[in-house]
């Protein structure tokens, strides 16, 4: 098995104080790395470090830490199919989509690299001609960035790549599930020259996270995952009045018209859910399709649904790996029976009956689902997507909104006026238009409503990141009344 028990902390490799830990690869069903949960005095002197390591690393201009920024994206994509096989091994996704990830991620360094040294502040116009007023963009100090099993390194940049461009330090702690591509990540950090503390790594569960996020000395806490456990991060946070940003879950509403040109909507709709094996926060789980294509829709679903090849993760000719880990596959097939008892059609999919060890759900299609039906609500976290029938525009845009989350939207049309009529009026953080899990570095991403809130990715992830001080300078000679100072 491969030796994961060490945390990256203060630029050294420290054994975990805590319990040990075992990453299950979840194509074999067997034990394939070992790592140690941080303990909480672990936890507090990695905070330490970045804490000791923030002023020297926030008054590096930003040209040097572009530099690194840049050398550490290169170290990424020359490192790509290593990483990617690890990160294959920790969550089944395909290594292929692995591989795709972990570029984007490179693109993100490089993308906030070129920031680094552009954080500019404005001048103000007063009412007073002899006062000067202007405003510049300060680092906060240290971050703690969370993310969650499915795509570790991709939302490791969406993070700590504006974090490090403001010039922030950072503790980072990935999933329990999957963390043994940020530690080889660590070392990459290492070995192009980041300074001692600048970026620090611990590995855990409940205990780690919860020693992170109420650490008063943490000025920005990011996570991505379940709104259960965000609500938890939300409170010790709370408790320090530390800002936060959250991305979350979704129930994205994928939306085709009649006048979409279906070929291509219908790839988009299997696109939407099926690739990552529908474990992606993204997921257009709900297919809102009209009624007088509805049939023709559903089909061709079936057909698509049922020609995705499942199989070793590793192997080019896999179109869908396994469930990430147990108990999401547990919770998987729990939501799947939920469907059947609520009256939803199965049209294809459900538990794979192959005899393997392999975490397999096969692509799962239902129709006739109805809004408030569980499976129209509740988040799946896998390859299950619910079709659901509209009559018109006005209650297409009611079923797509009639959800407690808002993170993505799809709409599939050839007429270019409804497109932006129904994209304004769309309560989702992203709404694609004849395009579906489509991102670039420049492009804002979060969600609204229990989806989360703040935004990763393009310069408004950098400005999460900073925070905004006035300067005003009196330009007049004369004495002032010391009464009057503020007039």
């Amino acid at each position: 098995m491969k030796d994961c028990t060490s945390q990256y902390i203060g630029g050294s490799w420290v054994r975990g104080g805590g319990e040990e830990l075992t990453s299950i690869d979840p194509y074999t069903g067997k034990p394939w790395a070992r790592l140690t949960a941080a303990s909480r005095a672990d936890v507090a002197q990695a905070i330490g470090a970045a804490d000791q390591a923030a002023l020297d690393w926030g008054r590096t201009p930003g040209v040097e830490r572009g530099r690194l920024m840049d050398a550490l994206a290169d170290a990424l994509q020359e490192n790509v199919d290593v990483l990617a096989e690890i990160e294959t091994r920790d969550s089944g996704k395909v290594y292929r989509e692995n591989k795709a990830q972990i570029a984007f991620a490179a693109r993100n360094y490089h993308f906030h690299a070129g920031n680094a040294d552009k954080l500019t502040g404005e001048t103000k116009p007063l009412d007073n001609p002899d006062t000067v007023d202007f405003t510049t963009r300060e680092p906060i100090g240290v971050t703690a960035l969370i993310t969650a099993c499915n795509s570790p390194l991709s939302q490791l940049a969406n993070k700590l790549a504006p974090a490090l461009a403001a010039g922030n330090t950072a503790v980072v702690k990935p999933s329990e599930h999957a963390s043994v591509s940020t530690l080889e990540f660590a070392r990459l950090a290492e070995r192009v020259g980041f300074p001692a503390g600048v970026i620090n790594v611990v590995t855990g569960a409940t205990e780690t996270g919860d020693a992170l996020t109420s650490d008063s000395r943490v000025g920005k806490i990011s996570f991505t995952g379940g709104v259960g456990t965000a609500r938890r991060v939300a409170a010790n946070a709370a408790a320090n009045l530390v800002p936060c940003v959250f991305e979350l879950g979704g129930k994205s509403a994928n939306i085709i018209f009649p006048d979409a040109k279906l070929d291509r909507a219908v790839v988009g709709a299997v696109a939407g859910i099926f690739a990552a094996g529908g474990q992606t926060c993204i997921a257009g789980s709900r297919l809102l399709v009209h009624d007088s294509i509805y049939d023709e829709v559903v089909q061709a679903l079936a057909e698509r649904a049922g020609r995705i090849r499942l199989g070793n993760p590793m192997d080019p000719g896999t179109d869908m790996g396994p469930i990430a880990h147990r108990a999401q596959y547990e919770s998987v097939l729990t939501r799947i029976e939920e469907a059947v008892e609520d009256g939803a059609r199965l049209v294809t999919g459900g538990r794979d009956e192959e005899p393997t060890d392999a975490l397999f759900v096969r692509p799962t299609v239902f129709a006739d689902v109805t809004p408030e039906m569980r499976l129209a609500q509740r988040e799946v976290f896998g390859p299950v997507l619910a079709v659901m029938r509209f009559r018109d525009e006005a209650e297409a845009i009611s079923i797509a909104n009639g959800t407690d989350y808002g993170l993505a939207s799809g709409i599939w049309t050839t007429d270019i006026t409804r497109a932006h009529r129904v994209a304004k009026r769309l309560a989702a953080g992203t709404v694609w238009v004849n395009t579906y899990r489509t991102s670039a570095a420049q492009a804002p991403f979060g969600g609204v409503k229990r989806s989360g809130y703040g935004r990763e990715r393009g310069t408004e992830a950098l400005l999460e990141y900073t925070r905004i001080k006035n300067t005003m300078i009196d330009l007049s000679d004369d004495e002032r009344d010391p009464f009057r100072l503020g007039t």
